[in-house]
């Protein structure tokens, strides 16, 4: 059976051994060190050489890096450090902050396969006008692409976007985008107020209704209110639940007793839900 897709992407500031144990035992689904913005200019050797430590060994939960971009003064240093020719047991992915083109992608893949069988998973992030302009192109450059997602403060501002329905449109952009090229949906972005939970959740459920799937957080107590919100509630469950056993009939196209058309691009989606619905 195929694995339930993340919900919850937790980051956690590589140059804080202390906070990234906690988010590795929080219950997050995916575990995001960050070498990027979380961290100092002058604390990024200390940081790259602690996460480089401890993804030496595998991890409870997947654990993905956020490196500092090629084009600036670290990241070469990062990627030299966390995706070695050899690998490294606990690493499950690398994010590529500011990607603006396809070439950034093959770029990093290029640089980091292993004699192992290829790159690490690499999620490019789409955080300047250009990137969601090119976001198809990035969804399509290289195989060890896993995903793209929007770093929507990077965004607001190259876009000077104050309102939040003003980034609607690019985020409909990535979604569509990552379809088309056979990627899961893209989670949505940082909710940065961490005490704002009622924000959050009204946030979520736009988000889902715009296409994404789970959401990357920066505080533990987040990840409650997005996994509520991305799972299925229990009439979504009994309604995917009778499409799929009128399904199962064969019938072809049909109507449900209650009105409802059933059709296999109907039958699909219930099976999504029912997929979201037996994650453990």
């Amino acid at each position: 059976m195929t694995a339930p897709p993340p919900l919850t992407w937790l980051y956690a500031p590589g140059d804080r051994p202390r906070v990234v144990a906690k988010a590795l035992a929080s219950g997050a689904d995916v575990v995001v060190i960050d070498l990027e913005d979380a961290v100092a200019p002058d604390r990024k050797a200390y940081a790259r050489a602690a996460c480089a430590e401890l993804l030496s060994d595998p991890q409870p939960v997947p654990v993905h890096v956020r490196v500092n971009a090629l084009a600036g003064p670290w990241g070469e240093a990062d990627l030299a450090a966390v995706a070695p020719a050899g690998g490294l047991a606990g690493l499950a992915g690398l994010r590529l902050p500011k990607v603006s083109s396809p070439a950034d992608v093959v770029r990093v893949a290029r640089r980091t396969a292993s004699a192992r069988g290829g790159a690490p998973g690499l999620h490019a992030l789409l955080e300047t006008a250009l990137g969601i302009e090119r976001a198809h192109d990035v969804a399509t450059a290289h195989p060890a692409l896993r995903g793209i997602s929007i770093g929507e403060e990077d965004l607001r501002t190259d876009l000077g976007v104050h309102d939040d329905a003003g980034l609607d449109w690019s985020r409909s952009r990535v979604v569509v985008a990552a379809r088309a090229a056979g990627l899961a949906p893209p989670a949505q972005s940082v909710h940065p107020d961490i005490r704002d939970l009622d924000g959050l959740r009204a946030s979520c459920a736009r988000g889902r209704a715009l296409g994404f799937l789970g959401r990357a957080a920066v505080h533990p107590r987040q990840l409650p209110v997005i996994a509520c919100a991305y799972l299925p509630t229990q009439e979504e469950i009994e309604r995917a639940e009778t499409v799929v056993k009128a399904a199962a009939g064969e019938q072809g196209a049909q109507a449900l007793p209650d009105g409802r058309f059933v059709d296999a691009a109907v039958v699909a989606a219930a099976r999504r839900v029912l997929s979201l619905a037996r994650r453990p």
